[in-house]
Order: structure tokens, then C-alpha cells, then sequence
């Protein structure tokens, strides 16, 4: 099969290219034909020939827009994922030409976890629940209450809600009667000392007055019969021993209940599940952030050496491989080697410099890199500044 090779005279067809990503474009199929010229010309035609087609340069132009392309918004996906995410996805919103801000939306949302754990928000919900007390008894397996309430999977208590009503500091002291004074923890329960007895008072700070109740309820903990708790597994223990006549829990009609005691808790499984968001239409990984190619008209002239380096690289692959069809051929009285591993290796280190290239380019442009630069500018600016003479004027 005769097979016509480059002829040095390549013309723009809109079917040249598989895929036809910038065929809109007047500079494109401009510089199409341009590359193909430079490409040509750097292998040696016309001096000798290149086995290959207009087509074949037109395509690794386009491959190596492509991939300029990808790499450069690979990167903003980097930097602008934790802003982006959870952002709806249209049919004609692309972000190829937008100024991202970054926001803190994801930041919020990963720290939702601690809120829940706090109880002061998050995405685990809180369930309240109560055990009836029985007289006499200090142990409660609360496993067997979820069992009985017909909650699947385990359960985590959180809070319980058993202590004395009434604190001790709102039965002794009142804080317009001598609350705050030196000695009042200790002789005003008394009447003794300070401004006691409702004949005068004197507010003091605040914070003071914290370290008082802290003072009176820490007594009563140490020396007094404390309503408290401990959790060990599934066992919930009350101290002290529940009895019929508790003074702060009302009975429930039963000689031997003693009450009830409240508590909250979550489903543990409730923390794989709400940490699960189905988000349809919306940014979920950088596979479906909506960057689409690059606009071939916008890219700069850095850009475009960039790529027509590469485009140069693809074009010495593809007539590696075409050579490597036949590693020699026959003339009269020798044989001529052709030069197919001499291109694949070129074509193979220039690809890699290329790339290493431009991320290491990149990397210089990410948010991260600009903001240390620019606090590297501030440091070294100020150092400057510290050599400027300051002047006094006297008005």
C-alpha cells in the first residue's frame, strides 16, 4: 500500500484531529499548521523524510493542549477542593475562567465531629432516655434497656442527668447577704462573720464568688453523701444507693421504685451514617469538579512555547513507532538502520522534562507557595525598612 508521507505543505482540515477540542478556534487551526511546519523542520525535512501525515502533527498538538490543559486545572482542583466541594454542578457553569474564594464551608463540616461529641451540634443526633430506679439497687445494665426499647446496634451515653437539684450554694448562702466575704464559706453557714443575718451585703467580683461555690459544693462531694455515677461497659452505678424516700426523685407509685433517672445518648451507628451525604449534582471528588479544556486562545505565550515543545516530543513518539516497523531497509550493497530507539528515547526524556517542568512551575503558582513568598517579600522588606534613618520632628 503506497502511503503518502509529509509533503511540507500541511493543510487544515477539521477532520485532521480525533477529537476536535479547539476546532472553534482560529488560532488553533492557525498554529496547527505552524507546528506541523516547526515539528517538520526539527526532524530534519526537507532534508530527509518524515513517514508521517498533517494529521499526525495536528493530532499531538492537540494532545499536548490537552494535557497542558489537565495539568494546570489538576492543580486549582488541589487547591480550591475543600472551597469547592458540596458545589452544584450545571450544564454551562465551568470554572476555567472563575476567581475562587476560599471559604471555610468544609472546615466547618469536618469540624461538625467535635460538636457532636461536645453535644453542642454536629451531625449525630442525641436521643433522651430514662431508667426507673429500683430501692436498693446501685447497678443498671443499660444494654438490656436498649434491648427492651428495641434499639438496634450500641448505643454511647453522653450525659446523665443525676445530681443533687437544688446546688448547694443556692440552699446556704445568698448573695446579698454577706455573699463573698472572707470566712463566709465557713462561719457565714453559721451567721457568723461577714455581713450575715440580712443586715447588709456588699457584691463582690464574680469570679470570686465561682471559687466559693466551688469551695461549699466540693465539702459536700467529700463529706456528704454525693449523688453521682460511673460507667463501666453497659453498667451504669449510682451513688448513693437509691432508696424509697430520695428526697430529689418523685416515686412512681410502686413501693420500690425510686424514680427515674434521665439521660441522652446517640446510636453509634449513627456517626457512620450521617458522616454519609448523598449529594447529587454536586461536587463530590475532583473527578467531577467542572473544569473542562482550556480555552487555546486565552493561553499565553508561556503557555504556548510550553506546548509546542511537547507537541515536538509526541510528534518524535509517533515516527519512533512508524521507524520501528522496520529496523532496517535494504538499499543496493548494504543496508540502511533506521532510528526508532534514538527517537523513543528523546521523545521519552523530553516528555518527562517537559511535565517536571511545568508542575514544578505550578507549584511556585499553588495559594500555598504565593502566600509563603509573599510573607518571605514582607520579612525582607521590613529588614530594609530597619535601615532607614528615623527622623524626629520637632513642631
Amino acid at each position: 500500500m503506497n502511503v503518502p508521507i509529509y509533503d511540507g505543505n500541511p493543510l487544515w482540515n477539521p477532520d485532521s484531529v480525533p477529537f476536535g477540542f479547539y476546532n472553534n478556534s482560529i488560532e488553533f487551526q492557525v498554529d496547527c499548521v505552524k507546528v506541523a511546519e516547526f515539528c517538520a523542520i526539527r526532524l530534519g525535512y526537507p532534508l530527509v523524510d518524515i513517514e508521517l501525515q498533517s494529521s499526525s502533527f495536528f493530532t499531538a498538538f492537540e494532545e499536548a493542549i490537552t494535557v497542558y490543559g489537565n495539568e494546570l486545572y489538576s492543580y486549582l482542583v488541589r487547591d480550591n477542593m475543600l472551597t469547592l466541594e458540596g458545589f452544584e454542578i450545571t450544564d454551562f457553569v465551568f470554572l476555567n475562567d472563575s476567581i475562587v474564594t476560599p471559604n471555610l464551608g468544609a472546615i466547618i463540616r469536618m469540624s461538625e465531629q467535635y460538636g457532636a461529641e461536645a453535644g453542642t451540634g454536629g451531625n449525630v443526633p442525641w436521643y433522651k432516655g430514662n431508667i426507673p430506679l429500683t430501692s436498693s439497687v446501685q447497678d443498671y445494665d443499660l444494654k438490656a434497656w436498649a434491648k427492651e426499647q428495641n434499639i438496634t446496634g450500641s448505643i454511647e451515653i453522653k450525659r446523665v442527668f443525676y445530681q443533687e437539684p437544688v446546688p448547694a450554694s443556692a440552699r446556704y448562702l445568698d448573695p446579698y447577704d454577706g455573699f463573698g466575704f472572707g470566712g463566709v464559706a465557713a462561719a457565714g453557714l453559721m451567721e457568723m462573720g461577714g455581713f450575715g443575718g440580712g443586715m447588709g451585703y456588699l457584691m463582690m467580683p464574680l469570679s470570686y464568688d465561682m471559687q466559693v461555690i466551688q469551695a461549699i459544693e466540693m465539702n459536700e462531694m467529700v463529706r456528704i453523701s454525693n449523688y453521682s455515677f460511673e460507667m463501666h461497659d453497659n453498667v451504669l452505678r449510682v451513688f448513693p444507693i437509691p432508696t424509697n424516700n430520695n428526697h430529689h426523685i418523685e416515686a412512681e407509685g410502686s413501693s420500690s421504685c425510686a424514680g427515674n433517672m434521665w439521660f441522652e445518648y446517640i446510636k453509634v451507628n449513627d456517626r457512620i451514617s450521617g458522616s454519609v451525604d448523598p449529594a447529587c449534582g454536586q461536587v463530590t471528588n475532583a473527578s467531577n469538579m467542572p473544569y473542562t479544556n482550556p480555552n487555546y486562545d486565552l493561553i499565553n505565550s508561556i503557555g504556548r512555547q510550553w506546548i509546542f515543545e511537547f507537541t515536538l516530543a509526541l510528534v518524535k513518539e509517533i515516527l519512533g513507532y512508524v521507524r520501528g516497523k522496520y529496523g532496517t531497509i535494504p538499499i543496493p550493497n548494504a543496508e540502511m538502520t533506521l532510528n526508532q530507539s534514538d527517537l523513543l528515547a528523546a521523545a521519552t526524556a523530553e516528555k518527562t522534562a517537559l511535565l517536571e517542568r511545568l508542575r514544578a512551575y505550578f507549584d511556585e503558582m499553588s495559594r500555598a507557595s504565593l502566600l509563603a513568598r509573599r510573607a518571605n517579600e514582607k520579612e525582607s522588606r521590613d529588614k530594609e525598612l530597619e535601615g532607614v534613618p528615623t527622623f524626629i520632628y520637632i513642631g
